[in-house]
Order: structure tokens, then C-alpha cells, then sequence
């Protein structure tokens, strides 16, 4: 019998660089950017099966209806937050939230905003991964394709097995030079934010960091239960520091693993990433959702109709909470509109 994983889906970012269409009442995972569903239910559905078990969905309290509609009325046990802390608590409430369930099973901490196109190899490299998470928290790593420096890096150390290496070191984001000699290097994975890990073990890690770990399990232990819904304390949560786990842990833990994989990932977090995964026409063009072009390069453009006349290498999008027409390079720099919109 193969062993038994629970998928941990964190769905508790806002996307606030995909606005107008990501909004904090409707961020991105709820959104189809990645293909006829969306981000959310792309997830949900990949994690069903062998040797996968019922999920923990991790959610902001006011995106619980938005959750439970993605998961096609499958069951699942909804852990929802009173505000955002960041992925360290997060993993710490599902670590416990698992061993409630079983002790002999293993977690799957993923985003749920995520793209994935290669399914099968990331299943594979779940498996392979599995005999090494009894002893080690084990992280995803993808192999780079280009350069980017919109993601951190992971420098594999001493040879597991079964391509599963020690971590030697994580790098942050690099700069374009840095990330260019970074793969001249080799040995490099991107950081995916996808976590294997027995909870137990977890928690036990979480000596480098207690403050995070007690909060959580202070808050796991005044929640108010439901069927199926936690609701974890407000005023406990807020005085919970907010860091990601990495930080938290996985830089400062010995028992720190990655397998690189390649799974047609993709962290779809600008305008930009959106119009290099979207699929084209025969000029070339990125057309989603109702969008109309003339004499345009490069659009992406979902929500109401949108039309642009004479642009070059634009993003144009149309949501109702407001539209955004700006050179693709730039895109990234929606985030700030996004805060400035909520003045408007």
C-alpha cells in the first residue's frame, strides 16, 4: 500500500499584481489563468486519487464560500484565517490539523494558485519523494528554463538518492546577472513553494522558530468547529510573526531536502506570466476572455470586452473593478494601482 498523503491547499494570497481581475474579494486562484478552470480547482482536482486523501484547505474566513465552490462538493476540512501571516503558520496549522486525522501520513503543503501541466511527473516526483519525508521536509524544485529573477533558487547539496538531494543553501531572488550565473553554475532549482513533510517532524522543526509554531497551535486549540470547518482564533492568530516557511524553517533546518523535477510549472503572479503562458493566435496574439485587436502586439485581456487600437507590446485588461492598459514590462507594477484603487 503506497502511503497515504493529505494535500494542505494554502489559498491566502491576495494576486495583487493581477488586478483588476485578481481582486482581495476575488484573488487570482479563483480566477481560469491557467487554462478552462481555475487556479483553485486545477489544484484540487490533481491531488485526487491514490495515494491522496481527503484535503485541508487553508483560506482566508471570507473566502470560504469562493473555496468550497472549487471543490465540486468533494469533501474536504476547511481551516479558515482571520487574516493573512504568511506560510509558516500556515504549514504549522496543518501539520497539527493532520495529525488530528492519522499519524502515519505524510502532508502536501502546495499553493493553490499554482500551474502545473506536467501532472504525471509531478505525481512521480511525489513518489520518489515520499521515503524521504519521514526524516525530511522536502521541497519541490523546478528546473529552470531561463533565468528568471522573480523566483528564489535552491543549491542542491550531497546526492540522497533516487534524485533527492540535501539542500546545501537557498538563494533569494536574484538580479538578472546573478540568475544568469546561477544556471552557468548549474546545480540550481527554482523554489516552488511545495512541501512534503511527515507533521510531526514539521513540528518538531519548529524549535528554530517556536513563537510561530505555539501561536499556531494556540489558535488551532481556541478555534471554533464546525462539520467541517475550523475557525481559528482571531486575537490568538494576529500575535502569530509573519514569515514564510522558509525563512521561518527551512533555511535554518538540517533536515532541509529537494527533488528537482520538471512539471511544466508556472507561478502565474504578473500580467506578464499570464501572456507568456496564454495561448496564441496565428499573429501571435494573446487573447483572452472578450477581447478584440487591431494593429496590436502581445494583449492579454479578460473580464468585459476590451478592444486596442495601434499598441504595441501592451497588457490590456477589463474587469469590473477597473481597467489596466500598460506596456507588458511593466505589468508588474500592478500591485501599486491595485492600492490606489482602493482610494478611488
Amino acid at each position: 500500500m503506497s502511503q497515504r498523503i493529505i494535500p494542505a491547499i494554502m489559498s491566502g494570497g491576495a494576486g495583487t499584481r493581477l488586478w483588476p481581475l485578481s481582486t482581495e474579494a476575488r484573488p487570482k486562484q479563483f480566477h481560469a489563468l491557467g487554462g478552462d478552470v481555475t487556479l483553485f480547482a486545477a489544484t484540487a482536482r490533481r491531488l485526487r486519487g491514490e495515494p491522496f486523501v481527503e484535503p485541508i484547505v487553508l483560506c482566508n474566513a471570507r473566502h470560504a464560500a469562493l473555496a468550497r465552490a472549487e471543490l465540486d462538493e468533494n469533501p474536504a476540512t476547511y481551516v479558515l484565517e482571520p487574516e493573512a501571516r504568511n506560510t509558516a503558520a500556515v504549514a504549522a496549522v496543518a501539520a497539527a490539523v493532520a495529525l488530528e486525522r492519522a499519524l502515519d501520513i505524510l502532508v502536501l503543503l502546495t499553493p493553490a494558485d499554482h500551474v502545473i501541466a506536467g501532472e504525471d511527473a509531478f505525481r512521480a516526483a511525489i513518489a520518489r519523494a515520499a521515503p524521504f519525508a519521514r526524516d525530511r521536509i522536502v521541497t519541490f524544485g523546478i528546473t529552470p528554463d531561463r533565468p528568471a529573477t522573480g523566483y528564489g533558487y535552491i543549491k542542491r547539496g550531497k546526492d540522497l538518492g533516487n534524485r533527492v538531494f540535501a539542500v546545501e543553501r537557498f538563494r533569494e531572488k536574484p538580479d538578472a546577472a546573478t540568475a544568469q550565473s546561477l544556471l552557468d553554475e548549474g546545480g540550481y532549482s527554482w523554489n516552488a513553494g511545495i512541501f512534503l513533510f511527515a507533521p510531526r517532524l514539521l513540528l518538531g522543526e519548529f524549535d528554530v522558530s517556536p513563537a510561530i509554531r505555539d501561536g499556531a497551535l494556540a489558535s488551532l486549540g481556541k478555534a471554533k468547529r464546525s462539520d467541517d470547518e475550523i475557525k481559528l482564533d482571531a486575537e490568538t492568530f494576529a500575535r502569530i510573526p509573519s514569515q514564510p516557511l522558509d525563512v521561518a524553517v527551512m533555511e535554518k533546518t538540517a533536515r532541509a531536502a529537494v527533488a528537482p523535477c520538471d512539471i511544466g510549472w508556472a507561478d502565474i503572479g504578473t500580467w506578464d506570466e499570464v501572456w507568456r503562458l496564454a495561448p496564441r493566435d496565428a499573429r501571435g496574439y494573446a487573447l483572452l476572455g472578450g477581447a478584440a485587436d487591431t494593429n496590436v502586439e502581445k494583449i492579454a485581456a479578460s473580464g468585459v470586452a476590451t478592444a486596442v487600437v495601434d499598441g504595441d507590446d501592451l497588457v490590456a485588461i477589463a474587469a469590473p473593478r477597473g481597467i489596466l492598459i500598460v506596456p507588458r514590462t511593466l505589468a508588474q507594477k500592478a500591485d501599486a494601482l491595485a492600492a490606489l484603487s482602493d482610494q478611488l
